[in-house]
């Protein structure tokens, strides 16, 4: 009888003890898949001087560039020419030529939210990095329009909205409804990515055009979306397309108003025309492109959460709890 007993506690015992070993086990793999998701996600970029010095530049360019390009089109709407919309594009290919020559080898010339979130969606850039480089253009738009109205004209920056993004007009003028100012956004901001974004992240074909001529592909891409855009509708009080969120921001929190009407179209807008597009390039030919992925990755990132935070098992078989990441 003794010995009965003595071998149900033993048996006991070994019991509690795998179980403990496996709870150890798992807390272990948590531990892990923590630290394998914060370094996924490019937290230890946060520590990181370069990333700040790269956020600073993306800061300062886009205040430049919303100082520059804004006062550039506003002087083109109101010069005397027969009509003066054609100019615009003009002005954006060669301003967004510049600026992306000289921002593209310090920070890699995003000065806008849409070209951010389509790098962290491919993995060029980590999440953390998106994220400080999406704030930093914010604070430069803002600070950028902060000097323009400054400076400009009262009469000129209230007849046009400080350059900012209209879709329905100022009252005076007839604009657009949210829905076709949506479609022409998405349409405008994919024309952008898949004309000059597939070039940039090409690494065989940027290297054989050469940066000045992959600037010019996507000052292009831009230039074309923005003369589409303001020429199709017809109507005044459309502003034309945004392709940066960070650019309607500005005005719209200086001069509200008729800004803030629709303006989650320019925001909406790009960030579905991204999604889209990154989904669409999964199913590009590979042979001719050499595409400038990285290991963050959506799909990459996506993969191993998957396969790690699902059911565990005890040693007999039995489930025992499900893994979820820890807040």
């Amino acid at each position: 009888m003794d010995s009965f007993i003595s071998r149900e506690s033993d048996h006991s015992l070994l019991t509690r003890s795998s179980v403990e070993n496996h709870e150890a086990t798992i807390l272990k793999e948590r531990i892990s898949l923590k630290a394998t998701f914060f370094d996924c996600i490019g937290v230890h970029e946060f520590s990181s001087p370069e990333m700040w010095k790269a956020a600073f530049t993306e800061l300062v360019t886009t205040a430049l560039l919303m100082f520059i390009l804004t006062a550039s089109i506003v002087s083109c709407l109101d010069s005397h020419e027969t009509d003066p919309k054609l100019l615009v594009p003009f002005a954006v290919f060669i301003i967004a030529f510049l600026f992306l020559m000289v921002t593209v080898p310090l920070s890699g010339g995003h000065m806008s939210p849409v070209f951010t979130f389509i790098a962290a969606l491919k993995g060029i850039i980590s999440l953390a990095r998106a994220s400080i480089y999406i704030l930093a253009q914010c604070v430069g738009s803002i600070t950028g329009f902060l000097i323009l109205n400054r400076v400009m004209n009262h009469d000129a920056a209230k007849t046009y909205s400080l350059g900012g993004c209209t879709i329905d007009g100022n009252g005076s003028t007839s604009g657009v409804s949210p829905g076709t100012a949506l479609i022409l956004e998405f349409c405008c901001t994919s024309v952008v990515l898949f004309v000059g974004v597939t070039i940039a992240f090409d690494t065989r074909r940027s290297k054989e055009l050469g940066l000045a001529m992959v600037c010019v592909v996507v000052a292009g891409a831009m230039a074309v979306a923005v003369f589409v855009s303001i020429t199709v509708t017809g109507h005044a009080g459309y502003a034309g397309v945004g392709l940066n969120p960070a650019r309607c921001l500005g005005p719209a929190l200086l001069r509200g108003g008729s800004l803030w009407h629709g303006h989650w179209v320019f925001w909406i807008g790009p960030c579905l025309a991204c999604i889209v597009y990154y989904g669409f390039t999964k199913g590009l030919p590979k042979e001719g492109l050499v595409w400038e992925e990285g290991e963050r990755d959506l799909v990459n990132l996506a993969a191993p959460a998957l396969c790690c935070w699902g059911p565990r098992s005890q040693p007999n078989g039995k489930v025992l709890e499900i893994v979820t990441p820890s807040h």
